[in-house]
């Protein structure tokens, strides 16, 4: 863990974060500061900086869960379509030194004149509902793998 990592400190359970799901590898985990309602956060709970620094088996299971988590996640919000972004680097506007996913729902009214929606601020409640949502969807394509 790094100490400083706010990921690491979620992991740690040192802050808090709306938990979508985790297992031993992985924490999912709702944006603060969303796209739209239900962006999420597909988060290694090892730490690695970038995507470039994790051996290629590890990048692999990171990838299988973004695929499970935007499949859910689309199901459970009844999207139009999903977003999955991955920085890596200040010049690719990575926020956050920890690796991590974004998958972001879309829908054909999010956007304005063809513009990338602007980031909201939504109530912990509906994060937690919408955190739920998703989870159930999880756990429903976990048992149909």
């Amino acid at each position: 863990m790094a100490e400083e990592c706010t990921f690491c400190r979620i992991i740690q359970r040192v802050e808090e974060g709306v938990v979508v799901y985790e297992d031993d590898e992985h924490l999912i985990l709702m944006d603060k500061h969303p796209y739209n309602p239900g962006h999420n956060l597909v988060i290694p709970k090892k730490h690695y900086k970038t995507l470039l620094e994790m051996p290629k088996s590890e990048a692999g299971k990171l990838f299988e869960k973004v695929w499970l988590i935007a499949k859910a996640t689309v199901k459970a919000l009844d999207a139009d379509g999903i977003h999955i972004g991955q920085n890596n680097g200040r010049a690719a506007r990575q926020v956050i030194d920890h690796v991590h996913v974004h998958i972001i729902p879309r829908f054909y009214e999010d956007e304005q004149n063809g513009r990338w929606p602007s980031r909201k601020t939504i109530p912990l409640e509906e994060s937690r509902k919408l955190a739920d949502m998703i989870r159930q969807q999880i756990l429903h394509f976990k048992e149909e793998c």
